[in-house]
């Protein structure tokens, strides 16, 4: 179907309801906003804006009134309980006994791990259900020891207690993985004790090293657990694996190393965790809630205007330098600080408006040294979820920078600015694989927006979406005019798809960027421009809005802008991206650049928070454990 085809179809169609209703002729935008907002001047805040107050119809409970689907919710993480490593199978079967083996005594130099085993009877140890199951099965099948020779801990125990030791250095908690150590031989304990401490140390370090190689892996908590909005495959860790590669092997530490994401990113966030470990707290400290207008006061603006005479270069000092030498310790917003102020928004990104608030209080002051190491581990426990390799090329959305890249052989080829969901409507943390680019696309309208916000509509106006340029279809595709829809009968469960043709008012733009999910979510562009213009852009029903529509097309198509422009003058089409580029949609508070260099953002949807609330709750699980 040819785009200009839609436009005489759909076009005259608005005009006339817009005469019909007085209004003067509109543009594409307005005539949207008048459309579906009701007559409300004000930019929609999403792919569809608020409706009006629907009419009432019908008596109240008999049209579904009220029944909304409702957006996930965030749990109470609850971590698996540890338990009781079982130890039965592995002791050594009952004998009668004899003279000789009243005298014999177990010993682990011979490896005689079986009758060493006898030590474990009684002995309590803890921990998650699977790696209880992967000890039993690994010892039964290979009974000998692997941290233990010659009556003392080896050289691969060794090495494995300084990595558990080591765990701080990657956001992990040294106290989950702590072993006690047996000291050297003590020839005040019988051999009988000594055999029973060494077989013991032997279990609870194969234990520890299991939940370390584990939480390297996958991380300490499991995303999808706490809450809708986090959508990771499992990765699957050969428990048993582990041990065996590990009794095999000297290189003990590069390997437990190896469990951990192999990627620039996670690198350079460890470094970030040992920067500011050693760091000093900020000697400057500015409220981060700050909000000052020009000709209000406050004693914070004297630490800000210090901040900014530190930082001073050759241009700022030439054009500001003397203000604020002058000012600088005044409580009062001059209006002569205000062009310092824009100049300093500006430099970091924001919109030149000159009121200070949070985002301004944070380029200069930054978070405190503890928000940052907080924010810097919860990045680190992010990234355990997703793969190893990230992937080149790899288009990356980092939804707290309201960002989105393409990055290709280490290099950041594009960087555009991007809207994400409303808090009320938030985009889900997930990865994907892009499959296909849509030139002037249909929007096929998610039930949620039907039931939420078109239904109440609908049941006052039946045919609105007929007028505005919609399609409506039945559960076996035929389509069907909106105005022959009861639409009273309906709550939650409708029948029927909806989708607005591809036109200038489309709220997708000209063009959409597909990688299937189950929370339909996708690329796109909008016309809306003015959203980007704004610091704060979490603003649309859940999906993402890119500045730069044509340009991430055409990097995902391995094509020029121009060629994207030429595509868009022939209608709606569709291409398939024939190469495999993963997308994250991520969330991260503290992301490095491409030089390493780690930047920090609000945390828009609190979830920071509860991610730190589900590693309080493992850690209260892990806590008894011996």
């Amino acid at each position: 179907m040819k785009i200009l085809g839609n436009k005489k179809a759909v076009l005259p169609i608005a005009v006339a309801a817009t005469l019909a209703l007085g209004q003067q002729s509109a543009s594409a935008q307005g005539l949207f906003d008048m459309l579906f907002g009701g007559g409300i001047r004000h930019s929609p805040q999403g792919e569809f804006p608020p409706p009006p107050k629907p009419r009432k119809v019908r008596p109240a409970g008999e049209d579904g009134g009220g029944v909304r689907i409702s957006s996930p919710t965030y749990n109470t993480y609850r971590a698996d309980k540890l338990v009781r490593v079982d130890f039965k199978s592995l002791l050594p079967a009952p004998q009668a006994a004899t003279a000789q083996d009243a005298a014999f005594v177990p010993s682990v130099t011979s490896n005689s791990f079986r009758d060493a085993a006898a030590g474990l009877s009684d002995y309590e140890l803890f921990a998650e259900p699977d790696i209880a199951k992967a000890l039993i099965a690994y010892y039964s099948a290979n009974p000998d020891f692997i941290w233990v020779s010659d009556n003392t801990p080896n050289s691969r125990a060794q090495d494995a207690v300084r990595v558990l030791g080591e765990a701080a250095s990657y956001g992990l908690t040294p106290a989950d993985y702590s072993v006690n150590v047996p000291a050297a031989a003590n020839s005040a304990a019988t051999p009988e004790e000594r055999t029973k401490e060494l077989v013991r140390f032997e279990m609870a370090l194969s234990a520890r090293v299991l939940r370390y190689a584990h939480d390297a892996q996958s991380g300490r908590v499991d995303p999808n657990r706490m809450t809708g909005y986090y959508d990771f495959p499992a990765k699957p860790i050969d428990l048993e694996g582990v041990l065996k590669t590990l009794a095999h092997t000297q290189e003990v530490r590069t390997y437990l190393e190896s469990r951990h994401p192999q990627n620039a990113e996670y690198q350079a966030l460890r470094v970030e965790l040992e920067a500011l470990e050693a760091s000093e707290e900020n000697e400057i400290v500015v409220d981060p809630k700050l909000l000052l207008k020009p000709g209000e006061s406050s004693p914070e603006l004297p630490k800000l205007l210090t901040l900014i005479s530190r930082n001073l270069d050759d241009e700022m000092g030439g054009s500001y330098g003397e203000v604020l030498a002058r000012l600088g310790n005044s409580e009062l917003y001059d209006p002569e600080l205000v062009p310092v102020i824009k100049a300093v928004q500006q430099r970091a990104g924001m919109k030149g408006d000159g009121v200070i608030g949070p985002r301004t209080v944070a380029s200069l002051a930054g978070a405190s040294k503890a928000d940052k190491v907080e924010k810097v581990k919860v990045a680190l426990e992010e990234l355990r979820w997703m793969p190893s390799d990230l992937g080149s090329p790899r288009v990356f959305i980092n939804q707290p920078a309201f960002t989105a890249s393409y990055i290709d052989n280490g290099e950041e080829k594009l960087k555009t600015r991007a809207v994400i969901g409303r808090v009320t409507n938030q985009t889900a943390f997930f990865y994907n694989q892009i499959k296909q680019v849509d030139f002037h696309p249909y929007w096929g309208v998610p039930q949620s927006i039907i039931v939420n916000e078109m239904l109440p509509r609908l049941r006052g106006d039946p045919g609105y979406l007929d007028r505005a340029g919609y399609e409506v279809t039945d559960s076996r595709g035929k389509r069907i005019p909106s105005a022959a829809v009861d639409w009273g009968a309906y709550g939650a469960n409708i029948p029927f798809s909806v989708r607005q043709q591809p036109s200038e008012a489309n709220a997708l733009g000209e063009l959409k960027i597909l990688f299937p999910n189950k929370h339909a979510i996708y690329m796109h562009d909008t016309p809306q421009k003015s959203f980007f213009e704004r610091d704060m852009r979490a603003l649309s029903h859940g999906c993402v809005r890119l500045q730069d529509p044509r340009g991430m097309a055409a990097a995902v198509l391995g094509t020029t802008v121009d060629d994207i422009a030429e595509k868009l003058k022939h209608g709606h089409s569709t291409e398939n991206v024939t190469r495999v580029i993963p997308v994250y949609v991520a969330y991260f508070t503290a992301w490095p650049d491409m030089s390493g260099k780690v930047e920090y953002f609000d945390d828009v949807y609190g979830r920071d928070s509860k991610l730190m609330q589900a590693l309080d709750a493992t850690e209260a699980v892990r806590t008894p454990s011996s």
